[in-house]
């Protein structure tokens, strides 16, 4: 199966339920129509794309509408699709892992497939050839280690544990320490996904990064922040309080497969200008994919 037909496969909730009202919307469209526009905004806020997101967008879909003097809906659609994909553009969209050793700090509450994320990350990399060192320094949640040593195993890749209730920082050490040693490439950080306290959760994450600044001063860094899209904009609120918490560099979003409010994508990089770097849409090693927004935007709205 193609990475685009993966993409719509993986959207297949979310397309189905936008289909029939965008498709009626964009065969319906006459010119300047007001009513065309808010409904269009409000499919958008349906399916959690937020409203200044959504607001945004149908906006700038008005301004080239004028512009480009488009009369046909099959060409305000095209247009709309272009607007969506390049409101995705934020930042980086890609890793940025060119020292060795690299790291790559994984945040996010419970339950959002954080470990899971982690382990497919590390497959992806071993399959590139780069040796991969995950560091369990989610001492926190009872049988963290254990998880994330199984898909070490299924990876092939190393992992430096503590015991339960350690200090997180203690682990992030001796992973670098194990790192240098090992001639290791990328060091993937498990983190506790505590957000119930922010101020520990801060106070940890300092901490990580004043270990990380002191021994590896040089080393790219990206903090990633795992995100469940069948939680909707609960997920965006979680987004800004993990940006208060420490620098992201991107987003993961989980579960795309499994909501039928796919336009979350929109509104993490709309509202919070944080890059979408990679997305899963199924079980698979395979289904966590790197975000492509024009193939987004065209599974989805096209």
């Amino acid at each position: 199966m193609g990475f685009f037909d993966k993409i719509k496969q993986g959207l297949a909730k979310t397309k189905q339920n936008m289909t029939i009202s965008m498709n009626n919307l964009f065969s319906s469209f006459t010119g300047e129509n007001e009513e065309f526009f808010d409904e269009l905004e409000e499919t958008l806020i349906l399916a959690d794309a937020g409203v200044e997101t959504a607001s945004r967008a149908v906006e700038r879909l008005r301004q080239v509408t004028l512009e480009r003097g488009l009369r046909g809906g099959a060409e305000v659609q095209a247009a709309f699709v272009e607007i969506m994909a390049d409101m995705m553009r934020i930042g980086n969209l890609e890793l940025k892992l060119d020292t060795r050793p690299s790291v790559i700090l994984v945040v996010g509450v419970n339950g959002v497939g954080k470990t899971t994320t982690i382990g497919k990350l590390a497959g992806r990399f071993t399959d590139q050839g780069k040796k991969v060192l995950l560091c369990a320094a989610d001492t926190f949640r009872a049988a963290a280690a254990e998880q994330l040593t199984v898909w070490a195993d299924r990876a092939g890749c190393g992992i430096v544990r503590h015991e339960e209730g350690s200090d997180p920082a203690a682990v992030v050490f001796d992973s670098i320490a194990a790192a240098r040693a090992r001639g290791t490439d990328i060091i993937i950080v498990d983190t506790a996904g505590r957000l119930h306290n922010k101020q520990n959760l801060m106070n940890e994450l300092s901490k990580i990064h004043r270990i990380l600044g002191k021994e590896l001063p040089e080393a790219d860094i990206e903090t990633l922040l795992v995100l469940d899209a069948t939680t909707g904009q609960n997920g965006l609120l979680q987004a800004k309080s993990f940006q208060e918490a420490a620098d992201l560099t991107g987003v993961v979003l989980t579960k795309l497969d499994g909501t039928a409010k796919g336009g979350i994508v929109f509104a993490i990089a709309g509202e919070m200008g944080i890059p979408v770097k990679y997305i899963g849409v199924g079980e698979q090693q395979d289904d966590l994919m790197p975000f492509d927004p024009t193939a987004f935007a065209e599974a989805l709205l096209k």
